[in-house]
């Protein structure tokens, strides 16, 4: 399994970057996890988006999903422009129906709803999902191939549910929209401090701290997550790759 970031900040991409998208590689086949605003810009860097062969969406704010319509059109013009590939299946969840329905498009995507309760097949990945902390329905993520797994907080604050549902994860791809003095939960939002705690307890093996702040020095993020886990961590950068 291989990781891919293609935006990293949180509410916002700043000047030439995206905020969340993620792009998972195993066998061949290529999921895309979230798309949010300045996703589309950066994503051909990497692959075309008429190559995706998925995408799943955590929740529905707008630095998770704005460039989901211009995913839509990308795939809509390489079709006029003679290319042909199948519908794109987008994965997102139906506990907001005027988002949803949104994701189905002429017969460019395809909006399938996942049900958070069951695992969730998509080509070679297993997905299983834990509902977050956070003002909307949002949902984080396992993803589990060649006897590897991934763990995608989403949008959340701290809970404990995610010790289990995170126990010995390879990599966990954490939301860290706090430095360590500040209290995201009434924002829905972890903190460093939080966020090493997280991957202490839940046996990570490597951390990566994403959905980041605007302001301050984000690389105290990780000297603050250090004081918790004493593991691997690093703050998401653009275009970086992790094989499993």
């Amino acid at each position: 399994m291989k990781l891919t970031v293609i935006g990293f900040w949180g509410g916002y991409p700043k000047k030439d970057a995206a905020s969340s998208g993620y792009l998972l590689e195993h066998e061949g086949f290529r999921l895309l996890v979230d798309c949010g605003s300045g996703v589309l810009a950066k994503l051909p860097n990497i692959v075309e988006p008429e190559e995706l062969d998925a995408v799943i969406l955590s929740h529905y704010h707008p630095d998770h999903i704005a460039d989901i319509g211009v995913l839509q059109h990308a795939r809509l013009i390489q079709g006029f422009l003679g290319k042909q590939f199948p519908t794109l299946p987008i994965y997102g969840h139906h506990f907001d129906q005027h988002e949803f329905t949104k994701l189905t498009y002429k017969t460019i995507t395809k909006g399938i709803a996942y049900e958070p309760n069951q695992v969730l097949s998509i080509g070679p990945f297993q997905v299983s999902f834990l509902k977050t902390d956070h003002p909307v329905p949002c949902y984080a993520m396992r993803f589990e191939a060649g006897g590897k797994s991934l763990v995608y907080t989403g949008d959340s604050a701290f809970k404990e549910e995610f010790i289990q549902f995170s126990s010995n994860a390879d990599l966990l791809l954490c939301e860290c929209n706090f430095y360590g003095h500040q209290n995201g939960k009434s924002a829905g939002h972890m903190n460093s401090v939080e966020a090493g705690r997280f991957a202490r307890e839940a046996g990570i093996k490597q951390l990566i701290l994403t959905h980041l702040p605007h302001y301050g020095n984000v690389s105290d993020l990780v000297h603050e997550a250090s004081i918790e886990f004493t593991g691997i961590i690093k703050l998401a950068e653009e275009f970086q790759t992790i094989a499993l």
